[in-house]
């Protein structure tokens, strides 16, 4: 029997992602053996003390274990953190290390959401790609800027090492953990049974983008104003940077490193974004909105609208407008 270890770190940290995962597991090995099989995991809770509160006391958690008693596990799971990042690291430095040392021992490791941060300070992640939730990209990037941040991607997985996006979507990793261990028979049941999702690869329809402004290039910071006040404008990045007297090169590369998205993709995503707002709040045609945020090529604006958001413009209006539908 392989052991699986749910974390439980120490501060204000996020309980549903420890309950889900320690559910949904529990559930994924009684499904498996009703089949006739030997259980795949024994799960426990751990920590680096015996109970963890919860929401200013309303509720606790209280591990099975310690992590110093626990030699060895297959696989570990990292629950999501709160908003105060390095305050959490600080206070969890022995679980990062045992993380560490597990790793190098053979466990595969899993971060759910903003677990990342723990899972970065272990140097685990470098070099390698990873997603949280886009809220806290910047953050994120300031912290950790030898990571690759992708966090269009729902899940990645990259030797042994599993990350995915924001919120709930946590549910989406464990149901492709469970189909890893188990197999795709069990992860289909795990859906069923709690009605999740299956198969989503993308958290792109669910991203606010609100482009990075606390880099400090103020040359940057008005073009990044330009484009947000002028959406209905053809611009042209050349002219752009000659606004500001910056060569075109340097420029872009300037812009890449105080955002992490060239000046083309700044300008489509901020667009798509306002197309976003127009679909979920008015009635307008996508030929309207597509004008408004300034695409005169509908075929142009579809292929940016679906490559940003994981659906064409239509889709969207569908899901998140429902009375323009009527």
């Amino acid at each position: 029997m392989k052991h699986l270890t749910i974390l439980v770190p120490e501060g204000e940290n996020n309980l549903s992602s420890i309950v889900g995962a320690y559910k949904i597991f529990t559930r994924a090995n009684s499904f498996w053996k009703g089949r006739g099989h030997e259980e795949i995991f024994k799960i426990q809770l751990a920590g680096t003390s015996r109970e963890v509160e919860f929401h200013d006391g309303l509720f606790s958690a209280k591990p099975h274990t310690e992590i110093s008693a626990i030699s060895e596990t297959d696989l570990i799971i990292i629950p999501s953190l709160n908003h105060n990042f390095q305050k959490a690291v600080d206070a969890n430095r022995e679980m990062i290390e045992w993380i560490e040392w597990q790793h190098s021992k053979g466990a595969e490791v899993a971060s759910i959401c903003t677990g990342a941060f723990l899972l970065a300070s272990s140097g685990l992640l470098d070099g390698k790609s990873c997603s949280t939730h886009f809220a806290f990209a910047d953050t994120f990037r300031a912290m950790f800027p030898q990571v690759k941040l992708q966090t269009d991607l729902l899940i990645t997985d990259e030797n042994g090492i599993y990350t995915n996006g924001g919120a709930y979507s946590f549910l989406n990793l464990i149901l492709y953990l469970i189909e890893k261990y188990y197999d795709r028979k069990t992860a289909i049941f795990c859906s069923k049974v709690f009605q999740i999702e299956i198969d989503r690869h993308s958290q792109s329809t669910f991203i606010i983008f609100n482009g990075q402004k606390t880099h400090g290039d103020e040359v940057v910071i008005q073009a990044q104003n330009f484009m947000e006040s002028n959406l209905e404008e053809k611009i042209s990045m050349a002219d752009l940077s000659s606004r500001f007297a910056v060569g075109r090169r340097n420029f872009d590369r300037r812009f890449v490193k105080a955002t992490g998205n060239t000046p083309v993709e700044y300008m489509q995503r901020v667009r798509t974004e306002a197309a976003k707002k127009a679909f979920e709040t008015s009635r307008k045609t996508v030929r309207e909105v597509m004008y408004e945020v300034g695409y005169s090529d509908e075929k142009a604006f579809r292929e940016v609208f679906r490559r940003i958001t994981g659906m064409s413009p239509l889709e969207y209006r569908s899901r998140f407008n429902k009375e323009a539908e009527v």
